[in-house]
Protein backbone atom coordinates (compact mmCIF):
# COMPACT_ATOMS: atom_id res chain seq x y z
CA UNK A 1 0.00 0.00 0.00
CA UNK A 2 1.27 3.59 -0.91
CA UNK A 3 1.64 6.37 1.17
CA UNK A 4 -0.33 8.64 -1.26
CA UNK A 5 -3.54 6.34 -1.37
CA UNK A 6 -3.72 6.13 2.12
CA UNK A 7 -4.05 9.83 3.37
CA UNK A 8 -7.48 10.68 3.77
CA UNK A 9 -9.39 12.99 1.03
CA UNK A 10 -9.27 15.99 3.03
CA UNK A 11 -6.61 17.27 5.44
CA UNK A 12 -6.40 21.05 6.42
CA UNK A 13 -3.09 22.34 7.76
CA UNK A 14 -3.03 25.80 9.68
CA UNK A 15 -1.15 27.54 12.16
CA UNK A 16 -1.78 28.24 15.76
CA UNK A 17 -2.13 31.58 14.92
CA UNK A 18 -4.33 31.24 12.22
CA UNK A 19 -6.59 29.30 14.06
CA UNK A 20 -6.89 31.54 16.78
CA UNK A 21 -7.28 34.83 14.32
CA UNK A 22 -10.17 32.62 12.90
CA UNK A 23 -11.86 32.34 15.54
CA UNK A 24 -11.69 35.78 16.86
CA UNK A 25 -12.63 37.40 13.59
CA UNK A 26 -15.47 35.08 13.12
CA UNK A 27 -16.75 35.60 16.77
CA UNK A 28 -16.79 39.28 17.41
CA UNK A 29 -19.29 40.63 20.17
CA UNK A 30 -19.40 44.32 19.98
CA UNK A 31 -20.89 46.15 22.56
CA UNK A 32 -23.80 48.56 22.31
CA UNK A 33 -22.57 51.86 22.53
CA UNK A 34 -24.00 54.84 21.16
CA UNK A 35 -23.55 58.52 21.77
CA UNK A 36 -25.23 59.97 18.93
CA UNK A 37 -27.04 60.26 15.66
CA UNK A 38 -24.46 57.84 14.21
CA UNK A 39 -26.49 55.14 16.69
CA UNK A 40 -29.24 55.09 14.70
CA UNK A 41 -26.76 53.59 11.77
CA UNK A 42 -25.02 51.74 13.84
CA UNK A 43 -28.50 49.80 14.61
CA UNK A 44 -28.93 49.68 11.20
CA UNK A 45 -26.09 47.88 10.61
CA UNK A 46 -27.03 45.32 13.37
CA UNK A 47 -30.58 45.40 11.63
CA UNK A 48 -31.50 42.69 8.89
CA UNK A 49 -30.55 44.33 5.64
CA UNK A 50 -27.04 44.87 6.22
CA UNK A 51 -26.90 41.65 8.68
CA UNK A 52 -24.00 41.99 11.08
CA UNK A 53 -24.81 38.65 12.31
CA UNK A 54 -23.36 36.69 9.08
CA UNK A 55 -19.82 37.98 10.12
CA UNK A 56 -20.44 36.17 13.45
CA UNK A 57 -20.79 39.46 15.11
CA UNK A 58 -23.03 39.64 18.25
CA UNK A 59 -24.37 42.98 20.25
CA UNK A 60 -23.84 43.08 23.96
CA UNK A 61 -24.59 45.13 26.29
CA UNK A 62 -22.22 44.62 29.15
CA UNK A 63 -18.30 45.19 28.33
CA UNK A 64 -17.22 42.32 30.45
CA UNK A 65 -18.23 40.09 27.52
CA UNK A 66 -17.34 42.34 24.58
CA UNK A 67 -13.94 42.44 22.18
CA UNK A 68 -15.60 45.24 20.21
CA UNK A 69 -16.41 48.84 21.04
CA UNK A 70 -17.78 50.91 18.25
CA UNK A 71 -18.16 54.73 19.22
CA UNK A 72 -21.33 55.83 17.57
CA UNK A 73 -21.21 59.43 17.86
CA UNK A 74 -20.25 62.31 19.81
CA UNK A 75 -18.02 62.07 21.99
CA UNK A 76 -17.85 64.75 25.17
CA UNK A 77 -15.38 65.96 27.66
CA UNK A 78 -18.01 64.37 30.30
CA UNK A 79 -18.27 60.91 28.79
CA UNK A 80 -15.05 60.54 27.56
CA UNK A 81 -13.96 58.83 31.39
CA UNK A 82 -16.94 56.71 31.16
CA UNK A 83 -15.43 55.44 27.89
CA UNK A 84 -11.74 54.80 29.35
CA UNK A 85 -13.68 52.80 32.21
CA UNK A 86 -16.03 51.08 29.73
CA UNK A 87 -12.67 50.03 27.61
CA UNK A 88 -10.68 48.79 30.40
CA UNK A 89 -13.65 46.47 31.71
CA UNK A 90 -13.38 45.05 28.51
CA UNK A 91 -11.14 41.58 28.32
CA UNK A 92 -8.10 40.85 26.27
CA UNK A 93 -7.93 41.34 23.26
CA UNK A 94 -9.68 44.15 22.37
CA UNK A 95 -10.86 46.54 19.71
CA UNK A 96 -12.26 49.57 19.20
CA UNK A 97 -14.31 51.57 15.70
CA UNK A 98 -14.49 54.83 15.79
CA UNK A 99 -17.14 55.73 13.46
CA UNK A 100 -18.60 59.26 11.96
CA UNK A 101 -16.38 62.61 12.04
CA UNK A 102 -17.38 63.48 15.62
CA UNK A 103 -16.14 60.36 16.97
CA UNK A 104 -12.82 60.66 14.85
CA UNK A 105 -12.23 64.28 15.20
CA UNK A 106 -14.96 66.37 17.09
CA UNK A 107 -16.96 67.27 13.42
CA UNK A 108 -18.95 69.66 13.41
CA UNK A 109 -18.86 70.61 17.27
CA UNK A 110 -14.93 70.19 17.20
CA UNK A 111 -15.01 73.70 18.52
CA UNK A 112 -17.08 73.38 21.28
CA UNK A 113 -15.79 73.52 24.64
CA UNK A 114 -17.31 70.25 25.75
CA UNK A 115 -16.41 67.93 22.89
CA UNK A 116 -13.48 65.97 23.02
CA UNK A 117 -11.43 66.32 19.63
CA UNK A 118 -11.51 62.30 18.98
CA UNK A 119 -11.92 59.60 20.59
CA UNK A 120 -7.98 58.24 20.24
CA UNK A 121 -7.10 60.89 22.59
CA UNK A 122 -9.17 58.81 25.05
CA UNK A 123 -8.35 54.84 24.12
CA UNK A 124 -6.74 53.36 21.46
CA UNK A 125 -8.77 53.00 17.73
CA UNK A 126 -7.75 50.71 15.21
CA UNK A 127 -10.26 51.49 12.45
CA UNK A 128 -11.49 54.89 11.75
CA UNK A 129 -15.31 54.77 9.37
CA UNK A 130 -15.72 58.91 7.96
CA UNK A 131 -18.73 60.44 7.64
CA UNK A 132 -21.67 62.43 9.08
CA UNK A 133 -23.31 59.86 9.75
CA UNK A 134 -21.76 56.97 7.88
CA UNK A 135 -23.64 54.50 5.60
CA UNK A 136 -24.86 50.91 7.12
CA UNK A 137 -22.48 49.84 3.99
CA UNK A 138 -19.64 52.05 5.52
CA UNK A 139 -19.48 50.48 8.81
CA UNK A 140 -19.52 47.27 7.29
CA UNK A 141 -16.37 47.99 5.08
CA UNK A 142 -14.48 48.96 8.19
CA UNK A 143 -15.74 45.90 10.34
CA UNK A 144 -14.06 43.71 7.60
CA UNK A 145 -10.95 46.22 7.43
CA UNK A 146 -10.92 45.19 11.44
CA UNK A 147 -11.40 41.37 10.43
CA UNK A 148 -8.56 41.79 7.95
CA UNK A 149 -5.96 43.44 11.00
CA UNK A 150 -7.43 40.73 13.50
CA UNK A 151 -5.88 37.75 10.34
CA UNK A 152 -2.83 39.38 10.77
CA UNK A 153 -1.99 39.55 14.41
CA UNK A 154 0.87 37.18 15.72
CA UNK A 155 0.42 35.51 19.11
CA UNK A 156 2.51 32.79 19.07
CA UNK A 157 5.69 33.75 18.88
CA UNK A 158 9.81 32.39 19.71
CA UNK A 159 11.98 34.57 21.27
CA UNK A 160 15.50 34.30 20.02
CA UNK A 161 16.76 34.06 23.76
CA UNK A 162 15.26 30.96 24.48
CA UNK A 163 16.89 28.12 25.22
CA UNK A 164 16.29 25.19 22.87
CA UNK A 165 16.69 21.73 24.00
CA UNK A 166 19.26 19.15 21.95
CA UNK A 167 22.12 16.80 21.82
CA UNK A 168 21.34 15.01 24.98
CA UNK A 169 18.27 14.56 26.28
CA UNK A 170 17.90 17.69 28.91
CA UNK A 171 21.08 19.42 27.64
CA UNK A 172 20.90 22.95 26.86
CA UNK A 173 22.50 24.20 23.36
Amino acid sequence: MSLINSAPEMVLTSTVDQVLNWTRKSSLWYMLFGLACCAIEMMHTGGPRADLDRFGMVPRATPRVSDLMIIAGTLTLKMALRTKVLYEQMPDPKYVVSMGSCSNCGGLFQYAYSVCDGVDKVIPVDVYVPGCPPRPEALTEGLIMLQKKIMQEKWITRSSDTPRLGGPIGERT
